[in-house]
């Protein structure tokens, strides 16, 4: 099962890197290029524990659904999301937030598997892996540029 393991520094305070990391308005922001959109559940604002949302998006020129739910939550700290129906057969995304001095440690641990046997492990290896780092490298240059500046007031 390929995992993906991502480290953002930002300087801000961890509850608001905490919170803007679960904010259903700036991951809206941060994928347009997907046109991903809330479109069921929690559809705006900070999403919280034993919530679900519902994602639709365009991803390799196809619309896709994905409904993820937060099943584990510890604020400031720690949160995961999983998939609960979607193109994966799993899905399994840790947020983990650490203080250091001034700074905090963002760490994304994200595990995934896809449906198809070989070839949707053959697709990981060739496509989908470097993909969705990318994807979530852009999503958290957001959230730290959000942090960082005053525009997080737009959001919480």
């Amino acid at each position: 099962m390929p995992k993906i393991e991502i480290m953002t520094i930002i300087n801000a305070p961890i509850a608001l890197c905490f919170d803007l990391a679960r904010s259903i308005d700036l991951h809206t922001i941060s994928t347009s290029k997907t046109n991903e959109k809330a479109i069921g559940g929690r559809t705006q604002g900070l999403i919280e524990l034993n919530e679900y949302v519902t994602w639709q998006a365009t991803h390799f020129g196809i619309r896709q659904i994905l409904t993820s739910k937060i099943t584990a939550f510890e604020r400031p700290y720690y949160f995961v999301d999983e998939q609960i129906s979607g193109a994966f057969k799993s899905l399994y995304h840790e947020h983990i937030f650490e203080q250091d001095g001034e700074k905090v440690i963002m760490k994304d641990i994200f595990t995934f598997q896809s449906p198809m046997g070989i070839f949707g492990r053959l697709f990981n290896k060739l496509i989908l892996t470097a993909y969705l780092r990318k994807f979530l490298m852009t999503r958290n240059s957001m959230i730290k540029e959000f942090a960082e500046t005053d525009k997080w007031k737009r959001l919480i």
